[in-house]
């Protein structure tokens, strides 16, 4: 049941019930590549270009609230490697109550639905949406199409994906992009809560926010992206346009144009 704790908290993080949300928990993932050593100046601009919150691991809270220019903080709450032994084995690394003492708006966790590891993975989402519940702090699901024989970008699999978050207890859902949007709007239509897209590895601005286009024209609700922004050369122009188009509902040229990026890019 959404309290008016949740509904508030849902504002801080996003806009209208739109999002533009920055995950930078990646550190954790990969190391500290691109766009994450000096994360504070990466926080600086996304929120400068109109990002609605960024997201973090508990750990790097501190470096977050000074930077993020009074926007939305969203604490995530699984992890793995890529140097380990199988990254799609997402482990638990907060719970709520720490999320909250990081200064958390949100929390998030990812879930590989098909994975080997979903049945853990379901009983982490089910438990963590039980746990913010009492305190009316909202869930984020990053609910991927992963497993073998799984199509990661395939419509079908990933409206199972945010089915299962709405079924256990989420308030917003991210998941892969099907790759235009009349085939994402099967997705969109597979929930009643307000989908946002993940960004993949980084494309052409042009490629980027045309994909946005898609989503928001399929209904989507957004974007939780993260480094096609954070590892771009110039992080708050690309948050521009991105947010050009979720919250002014601007055309790929247009957005690109607001945001100072070549359009041939």
């Amino acid at each position: 049941m959404t309290t008016t704790g949740t509904e508030a908290r849902l504002e801080r993080i996003g806009t209208d019930g739109k999002f533009v949300i920055i995950p930078m928990d990646h550190g954790i993932t990969m190391g500290a590549v691109k766009g994450l050593k000096d994360i504070e100046s990466t926080i600086d601009g996304v929120t400068r270009g109109g990002a609605d919150a960024v997201l973090t691991q508990k750990g790097v809270a501190p470096r977050v609230h000074e930077n993020k220019n009074g926007k939305g903080y969203i604490v995530h709450v699984n992890g793995s490697t890529t140097i380990g032994p199988d990254e799609n084995d997402k482990r638990m690394t907060a719970t709520v109550e720490e999320a909250l003492r990081a200064g958390a708006d949100a929390v998030s966790l990812h879930i590989n639905v098909g994975s080997t590891y979903e049945p853990k993975q379901i009983e982490d989402l089910a438990e963590l949406s039980r746990d913010a519940a009492r305190y009316g702090l909202p869930v984020l699901a990053m609910a991927y199409a992963r497993g073998p024989g799984i199509d990661s970008t395939d419509a079908e699999s990933l409206g199972h994906a945010v089915r299962l978050a709405e079924e256990l207890g989420a308030d917003v859902v991210k998941t892969g992009y099907s790759g235009d949007a009349e085939s994402f709007q099967h997705v969109v239509e597979s929930t009643r809560l307000p989908v946002v897209i993940a960004g993949g590895s980084k494309g052409t601005d042009r490629e980027t926010v045309e994909m946005v286009r898609g989503v928001m024209d399929a209904g989507g609700a957004g974007v939780s992206m993260g480094r096609s922004i954070f590892q771009h050369d110039d992080p708050e122009a690309i948050a521009t346009a991105v947010s050009g188009v979720i919250h002014d509902d601007l055309e790929t040229d247009d957005a690109l144009k607001r945001a100072g990026l070549a359009l041939e890019a």
